[in-house]
C-alpha cells in the first residue's frame, strides 16, 4: 500500500493521543485515506520526559530540522500550544513544502491571515478541525456540509472548563472557588484557569467559527465578553427558581447591521438542548435557512477527542481533499469580508438583573425610574421576604426585550444610588 510519511510537532496530551491512533490503529487510518499514514518523526523539548505512548526507535527527536529537511514527510500536525514559537514553526513548516495540521486556536485568532495567506502563495495548506470544539466536527460541518445555506446563527457552549464548572455549581450549590480546584484535580481546568473562565478561550473560538461561517473578519479581542469567574452562587439558585440554568454561550447572529458577537453567562430555558448539556461538554447549535436547526454535542476536549479530529484532518490531507477546500473557501484572505460586526450596544435580548438594595420603601420605585428611562419593561420581580435585620436585599429582575446599551445604561444609574450595595449583575437571558 502507498505510504505517506507524517510528522508530530509536540508530543503533549494530544501529541501523544494522535501517535497512539497512527500506530496503534494504522489499518483503520489507512482504509480510509487509501494509504498508510506513517509516523516518520515526533519533536518534543525533551527527550527524557516520560510519554503517553511508546513510540518506536528512531522516531523521538528534539531537532526540528529533522522534519523541516525531509522532502519524504509531507503532513505535520504541529500540536505545540500558545502563540510563540508556535507561529515561527507553523511558517518554517509550510515553507519547507508540507501540509500542516494544528489544534492550536489560539494562532488561528491572532496570526491566521499571515499564516493562510503565506500557504496559499505556497500552494500549501493548514488543517485546523480540532482548535474548535475537541472531538466535534463543527468546522468540516461548517465548512463544507452546510455550504447550501446561509448560516443565520450559531449558538455554542465552547469551553469545558467552565461548563464543568457550571454544571457542578447548578447540581451541588457548590461556591464557584471549590469547583474551580475540583476541576484542577480532574484535569478539567489548568494551574491558571484564566482564559477559560474569563470568556478568552471561547471568544477565539468564536472569531474562527464567526470567520468560517459568516466570511466575518474580526479580531477575538475586539468580541465583547465576560466570563463566569464573578459569577455567585446566589445567581445559580435565582436561575433554577425562575426555571433557567446559567451557561457561558458564544453567540453570532446575523442582525439587519451586521453580525452580533458576543461571549458571556446566559440564562438558558431548562430543557432547552443547550441548558442541558452537562460536564466538560461542549455543544454548538447552528441556525441554517435551508437546513433549518441543527445541533452538534460531544466532548470538546481530552486527548482522544482532540486527537481524533487531528488524524481526521490528516487523512484528509494526505489524501488531498484539505488542499482542495482550503484553496476553495480562501479562509483568512485579503477579499473584503462578507458581514461586518455590528454595534454590540444595539443587540437585542432579555436580560436578568440583580441589584442589592437597602430594604426601606421608595428603593423599587427608584430601580423601576432607572429601567424606565432607558424605556425597559419589566417581565417579573423576585424578591424574597428580608430577615428582618436590617441587611441589604437582593432583587432579582427579568426584563422584556431590549438592548445591550439600554441594560448596561440603567445598570450604571442603579449603581450610582445610595440604595444600592453593590454593582448590579446582569445576564443576557435565552429561552
Amino acid at each position: 500500500m502507498e505510504k505517506t510519511k507524517v510528522a508530530i510537532i509536540g508530543l503533549g496530551t494530544v501529541g501523544s493521543g494522535v501517535a497512539r491512533l497512527l500506530l496503534d490503529f494504522g489499518d483503520r487510518t489507512a482504509r480510509h485515506a487509501g494509504r498508510t499514514l506513517w509516523l516518520e518523526k515526533a519533536v518534543v523539548r525533551d527527550l527524557e520526559k516520560a510519554r503517553d505512548c511508546d513510540l518506536p526507535e528512531g522516531i523521538l527527536t528534539d531537532q526540528l530540522s529533522e522534519v523541516v529537511d525531509n522532502p519524504e514527510i509531507k503532513v505535520v500536525a504541529q500540536l505545540i500550544g500558545g502563540l510563540e514559537p508556535a507561529r515561527t514553526i507553523m511558517l518554517q513548516l509550510l515553507e519547507s513544502g508540507k501540509d500542516v495540521v494544528t489544534a492550536n486556536k489560539a494562532l488561528l485568532a491572532e496570526h491566521g491571515p499571515e499564516i493562510f495567506d503565506r500557504a496559499r502563495e505556497l500552494g500549501r495548506s493548514v488543517a485546523f478541525e480540532a482548535s474548535v470544539a475537541g472531538g466535534i466536527p463543527i468546522i468540516a460541518n461548517i465548512g463544507q456540509c452546510l455550504s447550501a445555506n446561509q448560516i443565520q446563527s450559531l449558538h455554542g457552549i465552547l469551553n469545558g472548563t467552565s461548563n464543568f464548572i457550571l454544571s457542578k455549581m447548578h447540581e451541588d450549590g457548590s461556591a464557584y472557588d471549590e469547583v474551580v480546584a475540583e476541576a484542577q484535580r480532574l484535569g478539567y481546568a489548568e494551574a491558571d484557569p484564566a482564559m477559560d473562565v474569563d470568556g478568552t478561550d471561547a471568544a477565539q473560538k468564536l472569531a474562527i467559527l464567526a470567520h468560517l461561517g459568516f466570511g466575518a473578519r474580526v479580531d477575538w479581542d475586539d468580541i465583547p465578553r465576560s466570563g463566569i469567574d464573578t459569577l455567585e452562587t446566589a445567581d445559580i439558585r435565582y436561575a433554577e427558581e425562575m426555571g433557567y440554568k446559567i451557561k457561558l454561550l458564544a453567540v453570532a447572529q446575523l442582525v439587519d447591521e451586521g453580525l452580533e458577537l458576543h461571549v458571556s453567562p446566559t440564562l438558558v430555558k431548562a430543557g432547552q438542548p443547550l441548558a442541558e448539556v452537562g460536564g466538560p461538554f461542549n455543544a454548538i447549535r447552528v441556525d441554517a435557512d435551508a437546513v433549518g436547526e441543527l445541533l452538534f454535542y460531544g466532548p470538546g476536549a481530552g486527548q482522544m477527542p482532540t486527537a481524533s479530529a487531528v488524524v481526521a484532518d490528516m487523512i484528509d490531507t494526505a489524501v488531498g481533499r484539505t488542499g482542495i477546500t482550503f484553496s476553495t473557501l480562501e479562509l483568512w484572505s485579503n477579499r473584503q469580508a462578507r458581514v461586518a460586526p455590528a454595534d454590540y450596544a444595539h443587540a437585542c435580548g432579555r436580560f436578568y438583573l440583580r441589584v442589592t438594595v437597602d430594604d426601606s420603601p421608595g428603593v423599587l420605585a427608584l430601580i423601576t425610574q432607572a429601567l424606565g428611562d432607558q424605556d425597559i419593561s419589566i417581565a417579573s420581580v423576585l424578591q424574597h421576604e428580608p430577615a428582618g435585620n436590617g441587611q441589604p436585599v437582593p432583587l432579582v429582575i427579568m426584563t422584556h426585550e431590549t438592548t445591550a446599551g439600554a441594560a448596561g445604561k440603567a445598570c450604571d444609574t442603579m449603581s450610582q444610588l445610595d440604595c444600592v450595595k453593590a454593582d448590579p449583575v446582569r445576564m443576557w437571558v435565552r429561552d
